[in-house]
Formats: C-alpha cells, structure tokens, sequence
C-alpha cells in the first residue's frame, strides 16, 4: 500500500508541475510553436539509452550510479538510464519529452539544458552542505531521469509565479514546492526534494531569461520610429 501511495502522489506532482508549464507558455499557442529540438535530442539520448540497456546487458554496471563502482561518468549517464521496467520507462521518457519541451518553449533550448544538467549536478551537492551525505545502497535509485526532469519541470513553477498575475496560477505555482516538501517530510520522496531545489533555482533563473531575451531581440529602428 505505501508503495502505492508513494507512485500516486509522485505521479501528482508531475501532473501539477505540467499543468504550470502549460500555463506558463499558454496552451493555445503550442500548436504554433516550432519544434523544440534540443528536447527532441534529450528524449532521443534517453530513448538511446534504454535501447542499450535491452542491447547489452552489462550496460547498468558500466553506468549506473552504483556507489560502490567508480567512474566519474556515472552520475550522468545513471540518469539516462531506467530502472523501473517497461512502465517506468515508459513514464520517465515521456515526462521528460513533455517537460523539457515546455522548458525549451519558455527558457529556450540552451538555459533548459543548462538547468537540466544542474537538476543532474546540484541536488547532491545540496543535500551535502544539509548533512543529507548518505548514499542510498538501493539498486532501484542508481538510475533514472526521473529526478532530473522533476528538477526542471519545477523550474517552470517558479517562473509561472514571477510572471503571471493571475492568483490561480500562482496558487498552481505555489503548489509545486509545497507539494514537494511535504513529500519529503512524508514519505522522504525524493522527487519532492529536488523539486524543491528545481524551483529556487528556476525562481533566480528568471531574471537571467528576461536578460537573455532582451539582447537576443532585434533592435528597433529610430528611424523608422521618427517616420
């Protein structure tokens, strides 16, 4: 049962954390916005990854995150690799597909990588500095996106509560961490602690993408102006 409560609420907060990058990026308009490839190249590592795993079998002891193994390449490549059969898989590669397009959409192709790639580095770093140094000696958590993509899926929370007005959408974004934290107080879920750290860091990108935004645009024209 607990098993069951714990899949439940997990699969909650990634069903909220869509629902505000849906908001964030405005659900009328995705059927106009060109494709996001640097989310197509991800989902297609990921989908790589899972075609190795079924290909070769010593693909999980090469690269997993096994804290017992050394290798320096792990703590990447563990995260492209499934670890909780066909379904998880199958979950995992599609919320990964859906989030990372709406992260591309709103903070664009290179910060979503970059932001994707901190929700791989930082949350370890981060539990460090709170004593939380113990690694888990569970096989089942030496792989998987899934903390990743709940890192960036979290970011699009905090942007939706710094950019809209609307008081339901804030609540929405507000939702997310609170969520998380209870998770973790709860269950000690995981997912719920890194989507706590995915927010803050979105909350201190946001000013970065407006910067980002402003001198990617193109000059106006005082000339024209004047006519």
């Amino acid at each position: 049962m607990g098993a069951i409560v714990f899949n439940l609420t997990t699969a909650a907060l990634m069903v909220l954390m869509f629902k505000g990058g849906l908001a964030l990026v405005g659900e009328d308009t995705l059927r106009g916005r060109p494709v996001p490839w640097a989310a197509v190249a991800l989902t297609a590592v990921a989908i790589g990854a899972v075609v190795l795993q079924h290909s070769w079998s010593g693909a999980m002891d090469a690269l997993d995150s096994d804290p017992r193994r050394s290798g320096w390449w792990r703590v990447v490549t563990s995260v492209f690799m499934q670890n909780g059969g066909f379904f998880g898989a199958l979950w995992n590669i599609v919320t990964l597909a859906a989030i990372a397009a709406l992260a591309q959409w709103f903070w664009r192709g290179p910060l979503m990588l970059v932001l994707f790639a901190a929700g791989i580095l930082l949350p370890e770093r981060i539990d460090a500095l709170f004593g939380e140094t113990d690694r888990s000696t569970d096989p089942r958590n030496f792989a998987g996106s899934s903390g990743a993509t709940y890192f960036l899926a979290a970011t699009l929370a905090a942007a939706l509560l710094l950019t809209t007005t609307d008081t339901r959408q804030r609540l929405l974004a507000l939702s997310v961490p609170a969520a998380g934290l209870a998770m973790w107080l709860a269950q000690e879920n995981g997912h719920g602690l890194v989507t706590v750290y995915g927010f803050a860091l979105g909350a201190a990108a946001v000013p970065l993408a407006h910067r980002l935004r402003r001198r990617s645009a193109p000059p106006t024209s005082t000339g024209q102006a004047e006519a």
